[in-house]
């Protein structure tokens, strides 16, 4: 099975899945992480234009009080979204030290450090963003995604475990617990728990795509399609595939293992 062990198999499946909970964790967040949308802007920005809009006026806000929290992160979040994280982290560390007791100022500058790489800092970080008696799921979830980058796969699981308790059967909980079985190569694992998490009624395309990701690392591409075709409008079903391909191409030259050697892998 020596195409697993290329650097790039858990270098593909680390993007993806601290992609994912970065993704999830800017979300509907109960640290109460504050929306673009309360400055007028109608959802979420979904382009270049809306994140240079959501940076102006929270830019505005934030040059005005730089101790101002909720500036500081909503200004934060749109750096990220124009791809701008090194500002995005210097807003949020300004932000900590003005307000070392907001929780959610914690949270956002260790999501933000998580992205740059900064592994251990965002660990420390997110440490701050809640408390042993009043712990919060998601943040639990990204401390895992985290800890799983740094090779940590027994802590992390320790982590989604704990955040399971809190919120049994989340599937973004789920989702990052699959992709961390698969980060250790036990792709069985990793499709049983992330076929767990697609049978939630809440599990959003991400889940579906991860699990597409390691269905297909263990050469069962085909099947894939079939279930793409299957689910998807015919468009959307093309798209997913070519990006799945793109994905696995990334690791530049991976073959899929032959399907005696996955069995063998996960017994």
């Amino acid at each position: 099975m020596s195409s697993l062990r290329s650097d790039h198999f858990p270098r593909l499946l680390g993007q993806i899945a601290l992609a994912a909970a970065l993704a999830f964790s800017t979300t509907g967040c109960n640290t109460t992480q504050p929306t673009i949308g309360a400055l007028g802007i109608a959802s979420a920005p979904n382009s270049d234009a809306d994140w240079r809009r959501a940076a102006e006026a929270w830019g505005d806000r934030y040059r005005a009080n730089p101790a101002n929290a909720e500036a500081a992160i909503n200004y934060a979040q749109a750096l990220r979204g124009m791809g701008q994280r090194a500002r995005a982290a210097a807003v949020l560390e300004q932000a900590s030290i003005q307000n070392p007791k907001r929780k959610e100022v914690r949270g956002a500058y260790g999501r933000v450090l998580a992205d740059a790489g900064q592994y251990q800092q965002a660990l420390d970080e997110l440490n701050r963003a809640h408390t042993p008696d009043q712990p919060d799921w998601r943040t639990l979830s990204l401390q895992g995604a985290v800890l799983d980058q740094m090779g940590r796969h027994d802590d992390a699981r320790r982590y989604y475990a704990t955040a399971l308790r809190i919120a049994p059967d989340e599937p973004s909980v789920l989702s990052n617990l699959g992709l961390s079985y698969a980060l250790s190569k036990d792709l069985v694992r990793a499709e049983s728990t992330l076929r767990r998490a697609t049978a939630h009624g809440r599990a959003d395309t991400s889940v579906q795509q991860n699990l597409a990701v390691v269905v297909a690392l263990q050469g069962r591409l085909p099947e894939v399609e079939t279930s793409a075709r299957a689910h998807l409008p015919s468009g959307e079903a093309a798209a997913t595939m070519t990006h799945l391909r793109q994905r696995l191409a990334q690791q530049n030259g991976w073959k899929p293992p032959s399907e005696s050697d996955s069995q063998h892998h996960g017994g």
